[in-house]
C-alpha cells in the first residue's frame, strides 16, 4: 500500500499514514512559473496499490487539477490500483438542474473527469447528495462522520438533549443521529410567506430549555445555522450547539458565527481550518484521521468497509 498526498490537507494524510504505520511517499506537487501543475513521484509506485489523498476544498479548482494529475502520474508509473480519498468533494452541491434551469450538473462533470483520467476507486465522506455516487462509472465508498460525531456527543453528555434538522431537506441524516442517541427530534421549517417578505422560521417540536444539537453535513457561510440557532433561544432553548462534517467556512462565515446565538460549533478535518476559523473560540474540530486510515486499510485489504457506517 502507498498513500500519496497533494497540497489541500498535507496534515490529515501525515496522520491517515501514521495510523496505517506507513510513510507518505515521497512527491514533487509544485507549480511552474505560469501556475500550472507540476508533479513528480520520488518513489515507484509499480505494481502498488495507491490511495492519493486530496479533498477538493478551496481553492478548489487548484486542488481538483493537482488530484487529477497525481492520478495520471500514478496511473503512467503502472500503479496496480488507484483509489481517490477526496474527504471533501468539491462541486458536490451543484448535482442537478433546478426547474430545467439551463446549467450544468457539475458534480457530474467532475466525476466523469476523475473516472477518464484512470482512477479505480473513489473514498469519500459525507456527499452532499447520495446520489452523485451513480455519477461514476467506478466503485465509490461514501463513508459517513457520524461515528467520529457520535462520540463527541456521548463524551460530552449533554443534559436533555434534542437533535434539530437546520432544515426540511436535512430530516434523514438529523433522524439517524437522533436515532442512535435514542434523543427526539425537532425541525427547522423556513419559508417565505409571500413575496417580498422575510422568512419565517417555524420549529417542529418543544426546544424549550433543551440542549440542541444542529447537524448538517457542511457549514459555508453559516447564513443557515446561525439563523437556526436564533430561532431556537427565541424559543427557549438552553443551548445551541452545531455539528458539521465539512467547515467550509468561506466569505464572512467566521464573522456571522462569532456575533450568532451558536454556543458551539462542531466540525471534522476533511477541509483544513483557514486561520481565522482555527482561531475562533466557538469552533472546534474532531479528526476524521484514524476512521480514513481504517477505511483504507479495509479497501486495500479487501475487507468488508459498510461495518465502519452509521446510517
Amino acid at each position: 500500500m502507498v498513500i500519496l498526498s497533494g497540497n489541500a490537507h498535507v496534515q490529515l494524510s501525515k496522520d491517515i499514514a501514521t495510523y496505517l504505520h506507513l510513510p507518505l511517499t515521497k512527491a514533487q506537487v509544485s507549480r511552474f512559473s505560469d501556475g500550472e501543475v507540476m508533479v513528480e513521484l520520488m518513489e515507484h509506485v509499480r505494481g502498488k496499490d495507491v490511495f492519493i489523498i486530496q479533498p477538493t476544498c478551496a481553492p478548489t479548482n487548484d486542488n481538483l487539477m493537482e488530484l487529477l494529475i497525481l492520478v495520471d502520474a500514478v496511473r503512467r508509473s503502472s500503479a496496480a490500483r488507484i483509489t481517490t480519498v477526496i474527504p471533501y468533494f468539491g462541486y458536490s452541491r451543484q448535482d442537478r438542474r433546478p426547474r430545467s434551469a439551463r446549467v450544468p450538473i457539475s458534480a457530474k462533470v467532475v466525476a466523469n473527469m476523475i473516472t477518464v483520467v484512470g482512477a479505480d476507486r473513489v473514498l469519500t465522506v459525507d456527499l452532499h447528495a447520495d446520489q452523485i455516487q451513480g455519477f461514476f462509472d467506478l466503485p465509490v465508498d461514501n463513508v459517513y462522520a457520524s461515528p467520529v460525531l457520535l462520540g463527541d456527543i456521548w463524551k460530552h453528555e449533554y443534559a436533555n438533549l434534542i437533535v434539530v434538522s437546520p432544515d426540511v431537506g436535512g430530516v434523514v441524516r438529523a433522524r439517524a443521529l437522533a436515532k442512535h442517541l435514542e434523543a427526539e427530534l425537532a425541525i427547522i421549517d423556513k419559508r417565505r410567506p409571500h413575496p417580498n417578505e422575510a422568512k419565517v422560521m417555524h420549529i417542529i417540536g418543544d426546544v424549550e430549555e433543551r440542549t440542541c444539537v444542529l447537524v448538517d453535513d457542511l457549514v459555508d457561510t453559516a447564513g443557515t445555522l446561525c439563523e437556526a440557532a436564533r430561532a431556537l433561544k427565541q424559543k427557549g432553548a438552553a443551548k445551541v450547539i452545531a455539528y458539521c462534517t465539512h467547515p467550509v467556512l468561506s466569505g464572512p462565515a467566521v464573522d456571522n458565527i462569532n456575533k450568532s446565538m451558536l454556543d458551539e460549533l462542531v466540525v471534522t478535518d476533511t477541509i483544513p481550518l483557514h486561520q481565522e476559523a482555527a482561531a475562533c473560540s466557538k469552533i472546534r474540530q474532531l479528526s476524521i484521521a484514524e476512521m480514513l486510515a481504517e477505511t483504507v486499510y479495509r479497501i486495500s485489504a479487501e475487507e468488508s468497509v459498510s461495518s465502519l457506517f452509521v446510517e
